[in-house]
C-alpha cells in the first residue's frame, strides 16, 4: 500500500473513540486526555508512514490505537520526578538529588505538608512571625555563630552575602579560588551578578598575604575565601589561611567571608576521611560570615546556610533579594529535623544516610556485595565482586578514596541491561565498565536491596 493510501486508511478520531476498544480507556480517563493521546498516536503514525515505514494491517484496527493510546496515557500520568535506587557508588550524586534525607527529616516534611503551619506566624503572640527563625536557633547552638539565615542553596547564599555587603564595592579574592561550582556556574559570574566588583590577587597556584594587603583600600568591602572543596592544586602552591586574613580584615574594616561550599558539622577524620574545615573552624579562625550547602555533607535538603555576625545577618535578612531566595516550609522542616540529629553526633552518624555511607567500612560493603552475588549465582546469573573506590561526589573530597567492593554482572548486552534497569519502577541507576554491569552497594539503602535483587532476577531469569 502506498503512503498516501496508508494515511487515508487511518480511522477518524470519532470512529475510534466510539469503538469498543476505547470503552475501557474512556471509562478510566477523561475524554480530553484520551483524545490527546490518540491524536499523538496518529501523528506519530503519519510521521512513520511519511518516512517510508509500513504499519501493516494494524493501521485499521481500533485495538491497535487503543493499546498505543493507553501507553501514551501511562507516560502522561507517570511523574517526571521519581525516586531512584543509586547503585553508582557516588554518594552525593548531583544528578540524583545529592543527599537522601534521614527518616526523621522525611517524617517532618510529611507532617508539615499535611495542613497549615506556623511558617510565618508567631504562636505565642498570635501575630505575624518570620520563617527565618525556624532553623536559626539550632544552627547557632550547633556552630557557635551569633546568627544564622537559610536560603535556597549555597550559590544563593553567596549572592546574598556579596550583594548585601559588597554592592558597588570591591571583593578581594585569590585567583586560585575563582572556581566553577558545577553546572557552568563560576565564582566570577556570581560576583558580577551580585553587583560587587571583583579584585583578583595572587596567581593560580600561589597567593601570599602581601598580595591581599596590596589590594586592600577604601573600596574594599569583603575579603572572600573560597574553600577548594571540589578540586586540589598540588605541587608548587601557596595560599593564605583564614586566620592570617583576619587581621587584614580588621585593619581595613572589611568583612571576612568564607564560602565552605560543602558544609560538614562533624569532624571528617571521625568518618575516616581527610581533614575538612567545619563552619565552627571557620568562625573560630575569624570569619565574619560562613556559607555552606544543606544537601551535601550536612545530609539535609537543598539549602544555603549563612552563619556569622548578627549585625551582618540582620542586614542580609532586610535585603529585598532575600525574599527571592527564601525557602519553603518543607525545606525548613527537613533541615530542622536533620540539624536536630546533630545534637547527638553518634545518632547523626547512624541515621543520616550520607554520614552512614561515608563511614561504612570496606568490609561491610564487601559483605553486602557477596550476599547479592551469592543470590544471583543461585539463579544461574554470572556475577562476582571486585575491589574499587566509591566517590563522595557533590564537589566534596575530590582526593578522598573510599575503598569498596562492587558487584559485577556478566551478561551478553550489559548496556541494554543498564537501560532496562533505568526503565523499572523504581529506576535503578548503575554503570557499565569492562563490558559488565557494575553496582556499588555503598549507595544502595539497606531497605532497597530486596528490590534491587528482585528486579535483576525479573530481567535476567
Amino acid at each position: 500500500m502506498r503512503p498516501g493510501d496508508l494515511r487515508r486508511a487511518i480511522p477518524s478520531v470519532d470512529r475510534l473513540l466510539q469503538s469498543d476498544a476505547f470503552a475501557p480507556l474512556l471509562a478510566a480517563e477523561p475524554r480530553t486526555l484520551v483524545l490527546l493521546a490518540l491524536q499523538q498516536v496518529q501523528a506519530e503514525l503519519r510521521t512513520m508512514i511519511a518516512a517510508g515505514g509500513d504499519a501493516g494491517a494494524e493501521v485499521t484496527s481500533p485495538q491497535w490505537y487503543a493499546d498505543r493510546a493507553a501507553a501514551v496515557l501511562s507516560r502522561i500520568r507517570a511523574p517526571s520526578l521519581r525516586r531512584v535506587i543509586n547503585a553508582t557508588g557516588v554518594i552525593l550524586h548531583t544528578n540524583l538529588g545529592r543527599a537522601p534525607l534521614a527518616e526523621p527529616a522525611r517524617d517532618a516534611v510529611e507532617h508539615v505538608s499535611r495542613g497549615y503551619s506556623n511558617l510565618e506566624y508567631d504562636l505565642e503572640h498570635g501575630a505575624r512571625g518570620s520563617r527565618y527563625v525556624h532553623c536559626a536557633e539550632l544552627l547557632v547552638r550547633l556552630t557557635g555563630a551569633e546568627a544564622a539565615l537559610v536560603v535556597n542553596n549555597n550559590a544563593a547564599a553567596l549572592v546574598l552575602v556579596l550583594n548585601t555587603l559588597g554592592l558597588g564595592r570591591e571583593v578581594v579574592i585569590s585567583r586560585g579560588e575563582l572556581v566553577e561550582i558545577g553546572g557552568s556556574f563560576r565564582v566570577p559570574d556570581i560576583l558580577a551578578r551580585s553587583g560587587a566588583v571583583m579584585r583578583e590577587v595572587g596567581s593560580t597556584n600561589r597567593t601570599h598575604a602581601g598580595d591581599y594587603r596590596a589590594a586592600l583600600g577604601e573600596q574594599t568591602a569583603i575579603i572572600l575565601k573560597v574553600h577548594p572543596s571540589n578540586y586540589r592544586i598540588e605541587g608548587f602552591t601557596s595560599d593564605v589561611a583564614l586566620e592570617d586574613l583576619e587581621p587584614l580584615a580588621r585593619e581595613t574594616n572589611a568583612a571576612l567571608v568564607h564560602d565552605l561550599g560543602s558544609g560538614l558539622l562533624v569532624e571528617a577524620t571521625r568518618l575516616g576521611l581527610p581533614y575538612e574545615p567545619t563552619p565552627m573552624d571557620s568562625l573560630r579562625a575569624g570569619a565574619d560570615v560562613v556559607t555552606m550547602s544543606g544537601d551535601k555533607l550536612l545530609g539535609g535538603p537543598q539549602a544555603g546556610i549563612i552563619l556569622g555576625r548578627r549585625d551582618l545577618i540582620d542586614r542580609m535578612r532586610r535585603n529585598p533579594l532575600c525574599r527571592a531566595l527564601r525557602v519553603d516550609r518543607m525545606t525548613l522542616a527537613a533541615l530542622e529535623a536533620t540539624l536536630s540529629l546533630y545534637l547527638d553526633p553518634d545518632r547523626a552518624r547512624r541515621e543520616i544516610p550520607v554520614l552512614r555511607m561515608l563511614s561504612q567500612s570496606e568490609a561491610e560493603v564487601a559483605d553486602r556485595a557477596n550476599a547479592l552475588v551469592a543470590a544471583l549465582l543461585q539463579h544461574g546469573i554470572a556475577a562476582d565482586t571486585a575491589r574499587a573506590d566509591s566517590a563522595v561526589g557533590g564537589g566534596a573530597f575530590p582526593a578522598a578514596s573510599l575503598p569498596t567492593h562492587v558487584v559485577r554482572v556478566t551478561v551478553p548486552a550489559p548496556a541494554r541491561l543498564d537501560r532496562e534497569l533505568r526503565a523499572q519502577d523504581p529506576p535503578i541507576v548503575a554503570r557499565v565498565a569492562d563490558d559488565r554491569l557494575i553496582m556499588d552497594l555503598r549507595t544502595v539503602q539497606p531497605e532497597e536491596e530486596a528490590t534491587l535483587l528482585r528486579t535483576l532476577l525479573t530481567l535476567l531469569t
